[in-house]
């Protein structure tokens, strides 16, 4: 069973919005990336940074936003959604996705903008920070995750004490790492196996996601796009998110006093409550909003609630 969560942010946030302009913007190496601009052309910027690796940004993240107060960017990064072309993992690499939201924000003539980020993009949000911090006005996180090699090992397999079945499918057959068992099975020539191996993975997501729910599945969707989100996501886990140990944890203090306001679930299977704790911890004037019964979800109506909150308390935080 596929739950449909959007309703919660219709419930707790703002009503739908169209966007006034949407592009492809050419970032080099064969990859253009799409953005789109909706809510006030004239108000304060905020860039929605998607997570993954590999997913995208949705008509449903546009309503986060106050439309009256917030220019609202939301882009897909290379390979990715609406990107072009989809699934390429040429060219694809952090320091590429930090590059083409700068070259983004010039293209859009931002000065300074607020990061909004969730799983992943709390990943690249950071990232970008200790390379821009100075045309970063705060960031509102969800979710966080750093890319260390604990938080994947806790994904991989020490999440499997509480969902041992789903795992116990997730791991069948594989006689290597699983990382590595995913990316062969997923570039395999036959497109059956490839496919089946890539709602595998995503299956798993789904139920560490929502670990009470026995039926949770990943839905469907055409198999170029499930193949391509899964086969950027494998690509940056084989590599360490392209990430040196403790990078961004040890360098937070590059990124200056900034407004940041963390919304975590204390619930939450994918990225466990301890590193939002840990980047709170060493960020000066972080606020820290621990969601009790909270799991990973943007879109869980405790989240969504408290991702909007953050949304309005943050204005008057950035404000000139």
């Amino acid at each position: 069973m596929v739950v449909d969560q959007s309703q919660a942010v219709a419930e707790a946030c703002y009503p739908p919005i169209e966007p006034y302009r949407r592009d492809l913007l050419d970032v080099g190496g064969g990859h253009r990336i799409y953005f789109e601009e909706s809510g006030n052309p004239h108000g304060f910027p905020v860039i929605f940074v998607h997570g993954g690796p590999g997913s995208q940004s949705r008509p449903v993240h546009r309503r986060f936003f106050d439309p009256d107060f917030y220019r609202v960017i939301l882009f897909d990064q290379r390979g990715c959604g609406q990107s072009t072309p989809l699934g390429s993992l040429a060219y694809n690499t952090t320091s590429h996705l930090i590059a083409d939201m700068d070259r983004l924000r010039r293209h859009l003539d931002v000065a300074r903008w607020l990061l909004f980020g969730g799983s992943w993009g709390s990943t690249l949000s950071l990232a970008y920070a200790l390379s821009h911090a100075d045309h970063v006005a705060g960031m509102i996180l969800r979710g966080v995750f750093l890319g260390s090699r604990a938080e994947v090992d806790w994904f991989l397999s020490g999440v499997r004490g509480f969902v041992p079945e789903a795992w116990a499918e997730f791991a069948r057959n594989a006689v290597e790492p699983l990382v590595e068992h995913y990316r062969r099975q997923t570039d395999d020539p036959g497109q059956e196996v490839a496919l089946a191996a890539a709602r595998r993975w995503c299956d798993y997501e789904a139920r560490v996601m929502e670990p009470a729910n026995a039926s949770a599945a990943a839905g469907a969707g055409a198999a170029h796009e499930i193949l391509a989100r899964v086969r950027v996501q494998l690509h940056f886990l084989a590599h360490d998110f392209f990430l040196q140990p403790n990078e961004l944890l040890d360098n937070l203090w590059r990124i200056g006093s900034k407004p940041l306001i963390i919304v975590q679930g204390r619930m939450d299977m994918v990225c466990p409550p301890v590193t939002a704790a840990a980047v709170a911890h060493r960020f000066e004037g972080a606020e820290l909003r621990m969601v009790a019964g909270g799991g990973h979800s943007a879109l869980q109506a405790e989240i969504a609630t408290e991702l909007c909150a953050a949304t309005r308390r943050m204005r008057a935080r950035i404000q000139p």
